[in-house]
């Protein structure tokens, strides 16, 4: 009879933590990374926006969608859109810099002003657990995928979601990323 209680007492707690795992936050808003200040950023706070975010580097040969990054921002941005760039190096080391030297990249060369964070890894072992989650279906209820280089986005509605990754060869303000952005 102990053996019994036993067993069902496994299957309740195996039960109750599937559905822990099923009611999972699905939403990019449970994370807290740390912008290129060493401050907090809560993307808890940009609910209600629409967001792209994007790996970015400043020794690559797509560089210059900075941009078209920016052009794009300053024409959504009062429309609850919102770019989150992460810098990282993990293609070709093509971004070496410290956090300093990348914001003060930013701002000189492309006068950046949307938010970017600390360099992060995008992919490998040390994966940064914010690119886990836009990567893995499991984490994120949508989409599994791949960053296959810099520049990558990453479109999340206005709930959180993911909606879809965008390859890293297609410029910021693509027909794709234009009809996402207008609810075409």
């Amino acid at each position: 009879m102990k053996f019994l209680t036993f067993i069902n007492l496994l299957l309740c707690v195996s039960f109750i933590q599937g559905q822990n795992l099923d009611k999972m936050d699905k939403t990019i808003y449970r994370f807290i990374v740390e912008d290129l200040y060493g401050e907090n950023f809560n993307f808890s706070d940009l609910k209600g926006k629409k967001i792209m975010v994007v790996n970015t580097a400043s020794k690559c040969g797509l560089t210059p969608q900075y941009k078209s990054l920016q052009l794009l921002y300053d024409k959504y941005k009062d429309d609850n859109f919102m770019i989150v760039g992460f810098p990282a190096n993990n293609f070709l080391w093509q971004e070496p810099g410290t956090n300093e030297e990348i914001a003060e990249f930013c701002r000189e060369n492309y006068g950046v002003t949307f938010p970017m964070m600390s360099k992060v890894s995008v992919l490998g072992l040390d994966q940064h657990p914010i690119y886990s989650f836009l990567t893995s279906k499991a984490l994120n209820g949508k989409i599994n995928s791949l960053v296959t280089w810099n520049f990558q986005k990453f479109l999340i509605d206005e709930k959180g979601f993911v909606v879809k990754s965008i390859s890293p060869r297609k410029q910021p303000d693509d027909i794709e990323v234009l009809n996402w952005l207008s609810g075409s």
